[in-house]
């Protein structure tokens, strides 16, 4: 395989699982010449078919192009496959789902092998890559001038949202989003199983689930306004103590309908605690710092 001029618009992809596929078909929908690795070869024949040419190892994908992206199972995995591998000259974007922890390490790794790094999060599952209207994109943070280099490449499969020259801003900002998914995602579940034999349609339910989670939203913005004013009790809709004793009426109508409480426990613990050490006046915006444990 011969190596391209540093520069060129080439994209080397390691990892072709769903969503490295769905990059991978991106950029090459998009007529960027794409060279790809895979651990399990067969992934790699649909690309090949399609106009990717295969590397037969990590060290020779690399070779092929500057810009080197890797979506791999995780951050240990990075390591391994990259191992040994000169990356000297190189620009690595690794996409691959970490902690900003792990991406910080990555990126001194990366700088002593002669490797510039960004960090990438996705905010998209992989129906959304490649579509511009789905409203998926990729956090990105670490080097600049890499990014600034390859944003028009890493802008084909989503959206590409710098963040800064600190490279684990991206996985933070990814696993906070997440994190909040996590939770409605939790809420969403308790909500179906609370009405699952109440003989209301599961689609009745999902319809005004939408409306009022889009309704409740704006609670992020409100919480913004309090935590960085410092004020938490000026103008309380709903202040903690209130959710509390709320949250027992929540607690008990899902013992009557045989339903666990164990994705409600947690957060009503959190309340409980705070009105007991007398934040009860308080807008839950409070509970952000009681989350935050003591430096180590």
């Amino acid at each position: 395989m011969t190596e391209t001029t540093p520069g060129t618009s080439r994209v080397v992809l390691l990892g072709l699982g769903d969503m490295g596929t769905a990059f991978a078909r991106s950029w090459l929908s998009a007529g960027y010449p794409l060279t790809v690795w895979n651990r399990t070869a067969s992934r790699s024949r649909p690309l090949a078919a399609e106009g990717a040419e295969v590397a037969a190892d990590p060290a020779a994908a690399v070779a092929a192009g500057r810009l080197v992206v890797t979506c791999l199972l995780d951050d240990a995995s990075v390591g391994s496959v990259l191992d040994g591998v000169d990356l000297t000259g190189r620009d690595l974007v690794d996409i691959t789902t970490s902690t900003p922890g792990e991406a910080r390490a990555r990126a001194v790794w990366a700088a002593g092998r002669g490797a510039r790094f960004v960090s990438g999060g996705v905010m998209a599952v992989p129906p959304m890559v490649g579509v511009p209207e789905s409203g998926g994109y990729t956090f990105y943070s670490g080097s600049r001038e890499a990014f600034a280099e390859h944003g028009a490449a890493l802008s084909v499969p989503t959206g590409a949202r710098f963040q800064g020259d600190d490279p684990g801003l991206a996985a933070l900002l990814d696993v906070a989003l997440l994190s909040a998914m996590d939770g409605m995602f939790a809420g969403l579940t308790h909500a179906f199983a609370l009405t699952r034999r109440s003989g209301v349609p599961p689609a009745r339910v999902a319809e005004l689930l939408e409306g009022w989670l889009a309704a409740m939203l704006p609670a992020a913005g409100e919480f913004a306004r309090r935590l960085e004013s410092g004020d938490l009790t000026t103008g309380v809709a709903s202040n903690l103590a209130m959710q509390a004793r709320g949250e027992k009426t929540l607690l008990r109508t899902a013992e009557e309908a045989g339903v666990s409480t164990e994705l409600l426990l947690p957060y009503g613990e959190l309340m409980e605690r705070h009105v007991a050490a007398g934040g009860g006046d308080e807008d839950g915006a409070a509970l952000v710092d009681r989350l935050l444990k003591a430096p180590a």
